[in-house]
């Protein structure tokens, strides 16, 4: 099987900075697993690389989207393994570096995908509905998907419902087939430190524009419910930008906790598969990582 490097972690971890210095190390090439990097206009809100940060490394699948579209799952996979085999049948060794656990894992567990279209109808009527009842909707019409989806996130019970409510059923859930022999590497702090860290991005980016970005999208028509699908970032400056949030303090501080409580929810997704290799942090992560690519690729 072809290999894979992949390295993952938590929002403020140093993940994408790590899979940059690694691919450049080993002449690669890096492939984003970001849900929300694929989409042209999310840049400081979704922690996109800058020119600069890739330096001479290429990257995948950024930039590949436009708001107005939905990018599925399943369009992710396709892509991705199109890239993975291009870098390899180029002798490079391909690198899948982020943060989003489900992009992750369709990709290391070979996930066998339907490509379901989005059913605007039905989004609509699910979106006026509250957590409690898209729950009971999917159990109704999906218990296996229940039972693995994230039961706090509206979005992906919205998804599995659609999902369910095309006929395909959960069939990530079933049908597995891995392409890849991944070398897994994973990057977080001690819980103190990574607050810190999410604390002092946070600060940086609204310092930096993160504001300004998210109303040069509004003035250019990316509706306010568009917007709050796209990650925590977004959603609590549209709702700052709406007046609803008080002070630019006021946000922050709430920002700020739920960018904490979202990095606790991605520990938890990763920390399900043992197979992940935890660099150690407060260590020479880089250097780790190296040996651990070194001895696995050799």
């Amino acid at each position: 099987m072809q290999k894979l490097v992949v390295i993952l972690g938590t929002n403020a971890s140093g993940k994408s900075e790590l899979g940059i210095r690694l691919a450049k190390h080993f002449g690669g090439e890096v492939v984003s697993a970001d849900s929300r990097q694929v989409y042209r206009g999310l840049d400081l809100g979704s922690g996109k690389i800058t020119a600069a940060q890739a330096g001479s490394v290429k990257h995948h699948l950024i930039d590949v989207a436009d708001l107005s579209e939905y990018y599925s799952l399943a369009q992710f996979q396709r892509a991705a393994y199109a890239a993975v085999d291009a870098i390899a049948g180029n002798g490079q060794l391909p690198f899948l570096v982020g943060g989003t656990g489900l992009f992750i894992s369709a990709i290391v567990e070979g996930y066998q995908l339907v490509d379901v279209p989005p059913n605007e109808e039905l989004r609509r009527e699910l979106e006026r509905l509250p957590l409690a009842q898209l729950v009971e909707r999917l159990e109704q019409a999906d218990p296996e998907a229940a039972r693995r989806v994230d039961k706090g996130n509206s979005r992906r019970l919205i998804r599995a419902i659609e999902i369910a409510a095309a006929g395909r059923g959960d069939a990530a859930a079933h049908q597995r087939s891995p392409r890849y022999n991944c070398l897994q590497l994973g990057l977080t702090w001690p819980r103190e430190m990574l607050e810190e860290r999410i604390e002092q991005r946070l600060k940086d980016r609204l310092a930096t524009g993160m504001i300004d970005e998210v109303a040069a999208l509004r003035a250019q028509g990316v509706s306010d419910v568009r917007l709050e699908k796209l990650g925590l970032e977004y959603r609590y400056i549209t709702r700052y930008l709406r007046g609803e949030l008080g002070t630019l303090a006021d946000l922050r501080l709430q920002l700020g906790i739920a960018i904490r409580q979202f990095a606790k929810g991605q520990i938890t997704w990763f920390k399900r598969d043992s197979r992940i290799i935890w660099l150690d942090p407060l260590g020479n992560y880089l250097e780790e990582g190296r040996d651990r690519i070194g001895e696995w690729a050799a």
